[in-house]
């Protein structure tokens, strides 16, 4: 079984233990159609990312097709090494995709992976929560620190956020170079820096964007965005992704040896 269809068994199998497929994607198509009503508000004042419910994150398996402005076949101004590199994963259906080993998806990625996320906002911080990419949480920070001048390099950076108006600005550097930008097999390096626009237009509507700017990787910054739609009432299930991975005991190298080796004994 290859990466992709282990993920997409892994969304459908979530889909189960939240509800069903059929009625997830038949909620998303009513949140399409439906009156759009007055985004919830903090006392504060503040829009309110939260309330009783989640949001179901979409699947976003090619960051490109996502980039404002794109036109098919479209891809970001990679560097040369960068480029081989998505070859290289293209041509062996990114079966090294490292949210394929339950690895945490990182960056912007984590708001493409599809299961439910929920944002949990306190007085000096933002949290959060994704129920799948590892069972993971990202902390933004709220009370107008700056980043550390030394940070140890990690799977979501240091995050640091504040208000424009009803739009929430982050601001990420630090991330390490364990993850992907996305399935398709774009790469990224430790120079990595993100900036995120968060904006809840409607209750039922989480609007994104981000800006990819790695000059280790690209030639230019790049653009992405996507609508997430909220599903009033549903819960995060406690989903473990290393008990449903089944995809790595017959993996295989480049070689066609075993990726895995057992331990004796065992």
């Amino acid at each position: 079984m290859k990466p992709k269809h282990v993920l997409l068994a892994v969304a459908a199998a979530v889909a189960l233990v939240t509800g069903s497929v059929s009625v997830l994607a038949a909620q998303a198509r009513g949140q399409q159609n439906q009156t759009r009503t007055p985004a919830p508000r903090l006392p504060d004042g503040k829009i309110d990312f939260g309330g009783n419910g989640v949001w179901n994150l979409p699947y976003v398996t090619n960051m490109a097709a996502r980039m404002v402005g794109y036109k098919e076949g479209d891809l970001p101004p990679m560097l040369p090494w960068a480029r081989a590199m998505y070859q290289y994963n293209r041509a062996n259906d990114v079966k090294y995709d490292p949210e394929g080993f339950c690895l945490p998806p990182g960056g912007p990625r984590s708001m493409g992976t599809p299961y439910p996320m929920e944002i949990i906002q306190n007085r000096d911080r933002i949290i959060m929560i994704f129920e799948g990419g590892g069972h993971v949480w990202r902390e933004i920070h709220m009370d107008g620190r700056e980043h550390p001048k030394q940070l140890n390099p990690t799977y979501f950076g240091h995050s640091v956020g504040h208000w424009e108006g009803d739009t929430l600005v982050v601001d990420t550097v630090g991330y390490n170079e364990k993850t992907w930008v996305d399935f398709s097999g774009l790469m990224h390096t430790e120079q990595l820096h993100t900036v995120e626009r968060i904006s809840r237009p409607f209750k039922e509507v989480l609007r994104y964007e981000a800006t990819y700017d790695d000059p280790g990787a690209y030639t230019a910054p790049w653009n992405v965005t996507w609508d997430i739609p909220w599903s009033e009432g549903q819960e995060l299930a406690d989903y473990i992704c290393q008990e449903n991975n089944q995809y790595l005991l017959d993996m295989h190298d480049d070689l066609g040896q075993p990726f895995f080796q057992k331990s004796e004994g065992l």
